[in-house]
């Protein structure tokens, strides 16, 4: 029996099948990257969010050029879908983002989608947005095997490195 990853493999796939039609993804990715621009966190199955980061990272470097850069106002009027969200794109996000020379949106996974589906989810958000940070679960807590092992070790090696002293003579 052969084991293998089938989302490792391409076969010529570039990007993501998102409903019915390429116009149809188009318009979803439209409508995420419009309400990420609104309100700057957004929860969406993984692979929605996954697919529209590079959508929305590459709208922000488009909106550093400023909004007299005839190609950022155009990628700007196509990828948000309301249009007095133009105005906060290049006076609120881009003036936020223009030290930073990449990599604008965080991507955590929260708790599959109760129902049916049992979809994996996410929250893709703004870095720098005004809501309080969520909780990243922390892999390096004494809880793990890994880290109860290592504990372990190093008690042993602490304890045979320890002098040993003969019984029966004072300290």
């Amino acid at each position: 029996m052969r084991l293998s990853l089938a989302a490792a493999i391409s076969h010529g796939r570039l990007y993501r099948r998102l409903g019915p039609s390429p116009r149809a993804r188009l318009d979803l990715l439209r409508n995420l990257v419009t309400a990420l621009v609104r309100h700057e966190r957004l929860e969406a199955p993984w692979a929605r969010a996954d697919e529209m980061r590079g959508y929305a990272e590459r709208l922000i470097d488009y909106a550093k050029r400023g909004d007299t850069d005839e190609r950022a106002m155009r990628m700007a009027n196509f990828w948000l879908t309301e249009k007095d969200l133009i105005h906060k794109l290049f006076k609120v996000l881009a003036p936020r983002f223009q030290p930073h020379p990449g990599s604008y949106t965080r991507l955590l996974q929260i708790p599959n989608r109760d129902g049916t589906d049992r979809a994996k989810m996410a929250v893709i958000e703004l870095k720098g947005n005004p809501y309080p940070p969520l909780v990243r679960p922390r892999r390096d807590s004494d809880k793990t095997l890994l880290n109860q092992l290592l504990k372990g070790y190093r008690e042993d090696s602490r304890r045979q490195a320890a002098p040993q002293l003969p019984e029966g003579t004072p300290l």
